[in-house]
């Protein structure tokens, strides 16, 4: 168990104490309280609830008193990004996914990684659909289950920017019928609450409702009925119903519906023309990958469920790899014509601790010191290294995306079955991003490093496995 000075050194490190706010947003910028609580996994963010107790914040280590939190802090001067360490292949990792559809281990996979705000690679692989086999490429749009929470904060960080709201402004203020079983917690649930889920309910709360085709305005009314563990402000506890709020709060504010909203200020700006939200969105796409389950030992496409598309923000965003691609760029920092600098370091800053984010898989306990949740973003200390990450499941699809500011390096993974071995290709580029050794995150061909190495020098190699070169060629990115 760590002490408390040790905590505290982490949460420094992570960037806990004395948060990026922007002095350019004055009256209207407002960072929240950053303290301590547990969190779920991120490649199960939408559907599959874990159990984790909910930890009050009073009962573990205060960083910033959550009065002090919401003053305006000095925006903190931007450094020269670091170069990528010597042997950063990008080559190298499309080979790694390529190898991950091979044999239909995973159906479709779409991979997308940008540095110094250049697109190195965004193309897909595998098929979208195993009844019909047809290829996923740049623009096969994928369901982006949890991933859709950082464009909820960041639309709403554009009306605090403009003015139109504040991070400390009542949910109840847009919402005057809301009502929970505390009589006074309406009153203080703030858009920065929401955002970085510390509504003080319990976790998941009505998620099994919305698997069971609950509609999202019941469930809003269910909400004076739901335990509450904490007061607003004073717990973290993951939610998608009570994270969906500030759809109605952008709504009130801006007049326009929360995915036209998004769509008028994200997805047309940033270029990202393949994007849209809910069922109805993906099914008009042009191409776009089914889900998969695993059926008689392969694997068998369905049509995506309805549900979580009822929760636009916490889950409604349908994207292809290329928009994933223009969507890095702008969230690094290079499109402040959209995403000035200090709206990305208000979004970007942890606000809460979640430390059992660094138990949940084998490289968060290798790699993780610290973690915490910001607005709509986790934020992550890997091996000393300031990751902003985000992942999300819903059935047959799963994704994950993660940004190093220091490298100015972005990666995004998405892919249309309820396989997890992608997920280890981030933390495998990241630990090439610096240098650290090989892990063996990713169940690929152990030989495919030489493989790899061979083909750039058009040398005919053969592995233990028996795999050619020839025949693992890396297609030209799209």
């Amino acid at each position: 168990m760590k002490s408390r000075h040790a905590t505290r050194r982490h949460l420094a490190r992570l960037g806990l104490i004395g948060l990026l706010l922007p002095a350019a947003l004055g009256s209207a910028a407002q960072s929240p309280v950053v303290q301590s609580a547990p969190a779920e996994s991120e490649d199960i963010d939408a559907d599959v609830a874990e159990l984790h107790a909910v930890v009050p914040l009073s009962e573990r280590p205060a960083v910033v008193s959550r009065e002090d939190a919401v003053k305006p802090q000095p925006l903190m001067p931007v450094k020269q990004a670091l170069p990528l360490a010597a042997g950063f292949d990008v080559r190298l990792f499309e080979a790694m996914a390529q190898d991950l559809v091979a044999n239909q281990r995973v159906p479709g996979l779409a991979m997308a990684i940008v540095h110094n705000g250049e697109v190195l690679s965004a193309r897909g692989y595998g098929i979208t659909d195993v009844k019909s086999a047809e290829p996923v490429d740049g623009h096969t749009v994928f369901r982006l289950a949890s991933l859709s929470k950082a464009f909820a904060g960041t639309v709403t960080g554009m009306l605090v920017s403009e003015g139109a709201l504040r991070w400390d402004s009542h949910i109840v203020d847009y919402m005057p019928s809301l009502r929970f079983s505390d009589p006074l917690a309406a009153q203080q649930l703030t858009v920065a609450d929401v955002l970085s889920h510390r509504v003080g309910l319990g976790r998941n709360t009505y998620d099994r409702d919305i698997e069971r085709n609950a509609d999202y305005h019941d469930l809003v009314q269910r909400l004076s009925a739901a335990p509450m563990t904490c007061q607003p402000g004073n717990c973290y506890a993951y939610q998608n119903v009570a994270f969906s709020l500030i759809g109605d709060v952008v709504f009130a504010t801006s007049g326009q519906f929360f995915s036209e909203a998004v769509s008028r200020r994200i997805f047309k700006p940033l270029g990202m023309n393949d994007a849209s939200y809910g069922l109805d969105g993906i099914q008009a796409s042009t191409r776009w990958a089914k889900p998969h389950v695993r059926a008689g030992g392969g694997w068998t496409s369905l049509m995506p469920k309805p549900t979580y598309y009822r929760l636009a923000p916490a889950a409604g965003v349908n994207a292809s790899i290329q928009d994933m691609a223009q969507w890095m760029i702008a969230q690094t920092g290079h499109r402040p014509d959209v995403l000035p600098a200090p709206l990305l370091a208000t979004l970007q800053a942890p606000i809460v601790g979640t430390p059992p984010e660094m138990r949940n898989s084998s490289w968060r306990r290798d790699r993780l010191n610290a973690a915490g949740y910001g607005l709509g973003w986790r934020v992550f200390d890997y091996s000393g290294h300031r990751v902003v990450f985000h992942g999300g499941a819903v059935q047959g699809y799963r994704g994950l995306m993660a940004m190093m500011p220091e490298r100015d390096l972005g990666i995004v993974v998405l892919w249309n079955s309820e396989s997890g071995l992608p997920s280890g290709l981030m933390p495998t580029i990241l630990d090439r991003a610096i240098g650290l050794p090989p892990q063996r995150w990713l169940d690929v061909d152990p030989n495919i490093e030489v493989l790899h190495a061979a083909r750039q020098q058009h040398v005919p190699a053969t592995g233990e496995s028996g795999g050619t070169v020839s025949n693992r060629a890396v297609a030209t990115p799209h």
